[in-house]
């Protein structure tokens, strides 16, 4: 069964905002992934999952590299514009400048990567999976930082959001009860 791009079932996820960075044939390019996972501590490796026919994966098969920028609550504006065209028609880059944002050099990479994010990964990849309508990249992280003072976006059901940490976790008595029950219930 398909599950279609926009429909109330894919926008019911709520996921990250991945800017991917990257530079290849088609020059610096900036696009929005909500499918930006890390999927290994050891060694660290972050997966995005990229339709095929966009710059971003010409230019990701091209360099075999790209950079992770975790947007922040200050960045939905270059988010929406990263996310809402194509490379190929426009300068995503030229466009965020012109609107105050900023990009650095990567260290271990030829790409920029976004100033001001939540957090920024280089990522030199290891595999390519082709999964249905897109690809999975996944790249080994080689440099990272992070902009603690800085809060990330959380997207659902097309807005922009964040998280907010009010539901509170089980009480000591909750949790004692529960390690019971688990505990009666051990296989071994």
């Amino acid at each position: 069964m398909d599950i279609l791009w926009g429909d109330e079932k894919t926008t019911t996820f709520i996921t990250n905002v991945g800017l991917i960075t990257t530079n290849g044939q088609n020059g610096n390019n900036i696009m929005a992934c909500e499918w930006t996972h890390m999927v290994s501590y050891s060694p660290g490796m972050i997966a995005i999952c990229i339709n095929p026919k966009t710059t971003t994966a010409e230019n990701l098969k091209n360099s075999k590299e790209f950079g992770v920028n975790i947007t922040s609550t200050e960045q939905t504006v270059m988010a929406s514009i990263a996310g809402g065209s194509t490379g190929k028609e426009i300068d995503k880059i030229k466009v965020l400048e012109e609107l105050g944002f900023k990009f650095y050099k990567g260290k271990k990479i030829k790409t920029i990567m976004v100033k001001d994010a939540v957090l920024n990964v280089e990522c030199k990849i290891i595999k390519e999976i082709q999964l249905g309508s897109h690809i999975m990249f996944v790249g080994e992280v080689i440099e990272a930082s992070i902009n603690s003072d800085k809060t990330p976006v959380a997207y659902h059901k097309g807005r922009y959001g964040k998280v907010e940490f009010s539901i509170p976790k089980p009480t000591e008595q909750e949790r004692e009860k529960i390690n019971k029950i688990v505990e009666k219930f051990r296989k071994n």
